[in-house]
């Protein structure tokens, strides 16, 4: 059966994805900058496809590469690029990124990346264990370590992952050259605790730009600002 989620410029077919459209890739696709107008963007991991095709409708970028692991997830990304308005501009690779950078050579002006992260509810009690086991897929190190590698010396690279794991991730940059320049600390509604954090790292140091974002003011009535933020791309909003 089609499992099909339609946008206002595009769709995305996600039967064959075990990740499916979420709010998490929603937010790092109309959060990111591309004020630096950049010419070339990797999505490492990229799923369905959704944060690639966001950032192609935002952006004029003429080369937009991602990697994705997972067969079935890449054949469905790769039907969701060409069903776009911007197929001539969008290429999948099926592989994974320590393979993707034994074959690459090229540099990245915009680099993005929704890792998989087991549930913040995997809790031990031993930090380094739970570190290791909320992202074995694509392990935050060797996530870092790949955007070091491939960013281009003005680029920028853009997060999105569980707000506990913010500090740890923002200090294993650091010791990569990458230094955070704006984070986005996300929670579901005024009450609830932080949930996410959007993190934009470059390779210049400079004075964090902070924010924050409430997505819901109550159950389906979003807040101005989630709605500023989505509304070119959500249907309803």
């Amino acid at each position: 059966m089609k499992d099909t989620f339609c946008f206002k410029k595009f769709k995305i077919d996600q039967e064959r994805c075990a990740m499916k459209i979420g709010t998490d890739g929603v937010l790092l696709g109309a959060w990111t900058t591309v004020e630096h107008k950049p010419q070339s963007i990797l999505d490492i991991g990229a799923g369905t496809g959704i944060i690639s095709l966001m950032l192609a409708q935002r952006c004029d970028a003429p080369t937009i590469d991602a990697i994705e692991i997972d067969e079935n997830a890449y054949e469905q990304c790769v039907d969701n690029f060409e069903a776009s308005p911007w197929g001539d501009r969008l290429y999948c690779y099926h592989a994974g990124l320590d393979e993707f950078m034994d074959e690459i050579e090229d540099e990245y002006d915009l680099i993005v990346s929704n890792p998989p992260f087991y549930s913040e509810k995997v809790t031990s009690g031993d930090t380094a264990r739970d570190w290791a086991r909320q992202n074995e897929a694509l392990p935050f190190t060797e996530l870092i370590d790949g955007a070091s590698k491939l960013l281009s010396d003005e680029g920028r690279f853009s997060v999105i992952i569980p707000y506990k794991e913010s500090e740890e991730f923002i200090k294993l940059a650091y010791g990569k050259g990458l230094y955070a320049m704006r984070t986005c600390n996300v929670k579901g509604h005024k009450d609830a605790p932080y949930k996410r954090s959007l993190i934009e790292f470059s390779r210049t140091k400079v004075v964090v730009k902070k924010e924050e974002l409430t997505i819901e003011k109550e159950r389906h009535l979003y807040t101005n600002e989630y709605v500023a933020l989505t509304k070119d791309f959500y249907l309803k909003m």
